[in-house]
């Protein structure tokens, strides 16, 4: 759609000079990290505050223009893409942390603070922030996608870190979800409701965040194996006995050596587990030699580990520096990235079935995962100009899903749906979609928020 001069006029009372229409700005909005196409907004404003969100939300619903909301722009399935134009709602001048509350172990913050910088923020207090996707996400981006991470199994999800929001509904009114008391059974859980809501109900603009102690002792283990069967298998082993694992990670040998080549580390290029242990002193040795007998009974290679920071840095730099690795092994290709989570007794037969489709594939395609908890992802490097590369990406991608879904698993542990996994989500919720249809309709009842995405509502401007 177009947006009218009129309608320009009241968006730059809201916010000023900080409303654009610029190309370069526009084109900025238009994409997130992996291949789906460009869709760019017709405006994009930037917000100070809430009120001024609020204010931009009220123009929308009475000019019938799609908002998006955009946080950092490092979603994967085309949650920011704005199909049917509109105005884009960019949070990240909204990035201050409001207030400490270290003796209740909680902060409250604005959408734009990113993970990286709330951890910055309160690292005096002895707290931290767990929550780690691999980008540097804003916590209002990563609350709307329900995201998780590296830290996953152990600390949970955003779902478990978000206490409490402060959202703009789409006809402008401003309501809180919940207050910060450790746990309430006051009404429906509103907060939940919103986390993972991709914009289509709301704009959240400041959120409650639950905090954790930084444990007394960090220990990092890195460790090959001869395949990736006998890696799973050791994970499947570690979480049915218990261990209290905090990050383990799977990087199969195609992404080993890409790493190596992209950051230039020397690992060997075979399946291998990066693990993370929390806790005191005497408990991270425990789980640390509890694991390196569990690992060598499956075939495991060397057991690298290390407690000091700057080495545990070292050994995870390589996790960290996956997608990059990837990218760079087929310049000018695009990365599809696509994720499920399965039941963690499933892991192993999922992921070796998944290995199968993958030995005719001309086109890299490493495989990637927070293997703790049951998800693992996949990265295509496709020439999107080439319609086979891109009909036989599509095929893995549904086969990898349906998988997932035949042993009660999900066709998403953390991406979220956006337009990339829309056709899946009636496949492994069937009426309950429905009844998200239901609900987005009346919040939402001319869908204006984040259109398009997650599930499908007409717009008017669908049959224009």
């Amino acid at each position: 759609m177009t947006i009218s001069t009129d309608t320009q006029e009241r968006f730059r009372a809201v916010v000023g000079d900080r409303f654009s229409t610029t190309d370069a700005v526009r084109d900025q909005h238009s994409r997130d990290e992996f291949w789906h196409a460009k869709a760019a907004p017709e405006a994009v404003a930037f917000p100070d505050s809430t009120d001024e969100v609020a204010a931009l939300v009220k123009v929308c619903r009475d000019t019938d223009t799609p908002v998006i909301a955009y946080g950092a722009g490092t979603s994967i399935e085309g949650h920011i893409q704005a199909i049917h134009g509109g105005l884009c709602i960019d949070l990240g001048r909204m990035n201050q942390v409001l207030a400490v509350n270290a003796a209740d172990f909680d902060c409250i913050v604005q959408p734009g603070v990113s993970r990286k910088q709330l951890n910055e923020h309160i690292r005096d207090t002895g707290l931290f922030f767990p929550i780690d996707p691999g980008a540097d996400a804003s916590i209002g981006g990563m609350a709307g996608t329900r995201a998780s991470g590296t830290n996953a199994v152990r600390y949970g999800t955003m779902r478990d870190s978000i206490m409490a929001a402060t959202v703009v509904l789409p006809d402008g009114r401003i309501i809180d979800t919940a207050r910060r008391a450790r746990k309430s059974s006051a009404g429906l859980d509103l907060t939940r409701l919103f986390v993972g809501s991709e914009g289509i109900l709301g704009i959240m603009t400041e959120l409650t965040v639950r905090l954790h102690a930084i444990p007394e002792s960090i220990a990092a283990a890195v460790v090959p194996f001869p395949g990736v069967e006998e890696a799973v298998n050791s994970v499947v082993e570690m979480i049915q006995n218990g261990v209290p694992i905090a990050r383990v990670e799977l990087m199969d040998e195609v992404q080993m050596k890409a790493t190596n080549d992209y950051s230039g580390f020397d690992y060997p290029a075979q399946p291998t587990l990066f693990m993370e242990f929390h806790g005191t002193t005497a408990g991270t040795a425990e789980q640390v030699e509890i694991t390196r007998g569990i690992v060598a009974g499956h075939g495991a290679g060397e057991f690298q580990w290390a407690t000091d920071t700057e080495e545990r840095n070292r050994l995870w730099q390589a996790r960290h520096d996956a997608a990059y690795a990837v990218k760079a092994m087929r310049p000018g290709a695009e990365m599809w990235g696509t994720d499920v989570c399965v039941p963690i007794s499933h892991l192993t037969e999922c992921i070796m079935d998944t290995r199968k489709d993958l030995e005719n594939c001309p086109f890299p395609a490493p495989m990637l995962g927070h293997v703790g908890d049951g998800n693992y992802h996949l990265i295509f490097l496709i020439d999107v100009n080439d319609p086979e590369e891109v009909r036989l990406a599509e095929e893995l991608n549904a086969r990898m899903i349906a998988r997932a879904l035949a042993v009660d698993g999900t066709c998403t542990g953390e991406h979220g749906i956006g337009i990339g996994k829309k056709q899946f989500l009636r496949d492994e919720l069937g009426e309950a979609v429905d009844v998200m249809r239901a609900i987005k309709l009346a919040l939402d009842p001319t869908n204006i928020m984040n259109p398009g995405k997650m599930i499908d509502v007409e717009r008017l401007d669908d049959n224009a």
